[in-house]
């Protein structure tokens, strides 16, 4: 199994962006959040979450991202579980999330930027100032974070079958975890 020292050292190698890496540790703590929850095993799920987009920056077309990032992981000796979940986090790819793994990540993915997104535009930055309802009403604004999927976010919860209200607070909650972490605890005046 590898070891999260491997998978930081292989994001940071190929992601150069503190947002991207910040992106990747979100989406690390979501997955751990829900790993723990459903008894599933967290380091594993946290792999994914940290590499599921290491490849981006260097690869970012939809014919290279997720396919080279994933032949590196598996040159590398990463779990398949790992791999076929980030090769799922692309709809694109055609492949099928058949796994609670491969599901979360693809349903925390999107949804984790949009959250963050909304916590840089509190008056603190704040990931602790951000509540469920601010969260579906960017959701419906198409102005807010264009690059956000919303389709991809609406797809990922029904696929879980969870209340969509109930999963995004569960988001926040993880993300105040890791506030100071991800750069989301508030401006310090």
């Amino acid at each position: 199994m590898k070891r999260r020292e491997d998978a930081l050292a292989l994001l940071y190698e190929y992601t150069r962006t503190d947002s991207l890496r910040k992106h990747a540790r979100s989406v690390e703590a979501v997955l751990r959040h829900f790993a723990r929850k459903l008894g599933e095993p967290e380091d594993l799920w946290g792999l994914a979450g940290l590499l599921h987009d290491f490849d981006y920056e260097r690869h970012p077309s939809p014919d290279e991202h997720p396919m080279v990032g994933c032949a590196i992981l598996e040159q590398q000796g990463y779990p398949q579980e790992v791999i076929r979940a980030i090769l799922g986090h692309a709809e694109y790819t055609g492949t099928p999330r058949d796994s609670n793994l491969a599901r979360y990540l693809f349903a925390c993915d999107e949804l984790t930027g949009l959250i963050t997104a909304v916590a840089l535009v509190r008056p603190n930055q704040s990931i602790h100032e951000v509540e469920v309802k601010s969260v579906r009403k960017k959701l419906k604004d198409k102005s807010f974070a264009r690059t956000v999927n919303r389709d991809d976010v609406r797809k990922g919860i029904e696929e879980l079958g969870v209340d969509p209200d109930a999963f995004i607070s569960e988001v926040i909650g993880a993300l105040r975890e890791v506030a100071e972490e991800i750069g989301l605890s508030g401006r310090r005046e």
